[in-house]
């Protein structure tokens, strides 16, 4: 009997678990910083998915540009994600951040989207991309 009242115990406490991740409203918490070290950081991601951060290039018109890093991400918040640059990024260059999928690529860990591909592409919640904008310093 005392298993059955612990069982379902855990059942209710992982139906809590599930709805309080159902109502996380996915976001990018990051700010303008230096880039001289190679990585851009955000304080918290919260993704609704395992998948990426990425960084994308933009530009005044706000629309996302060639990708110039990455950094994989689990389900849920996490703090202070680092994402390495794999290009050359100035002070002054604006940059975006936006949460992909791992979902639609033919290898799980690899990043593998590219500028329109649907692989590992852009998360939408009610039709709008995941994202902020900073600036380089």
């Amino acid at each position: 009997m005392k298993s059955l009242i612990v069982s379902a115990g855990a059942l209710v406490l992982g139906a809590g678990i599930a709805t309080a991740q159902e109502e996380m409203t996915p976001g990018i918490e990051a700010m303008d910083q230096s880039v001289e070290n190679g990585v851009v950081s955000a304080e918290t991601v919260t993704a609704p998915e395992t998948g990426w951060l990425v960084v994308h290039r933009t530009d005044a018109e706000m629309a996302p540009g060639p990708v110039v890093g990455h950094a994989p991400l689990r389900a849920g918040e996490t703090a202070d994600v680092a994402a390495i640059l794999t290009e050359e990024v100035e002070p002054g260059d604006m940059l975006m951040l936006m949460v992909h999928s791992e979902a639609g690529g033919s290898e799980t860990g690899v990043f593998e989207y590219t500028l329109g591909a649907t692989e590992d592409g852009p998360i939408r919640v009610d039709e709008a991309l995941v994202t902020t904008t900073i600036t380089a310093q």
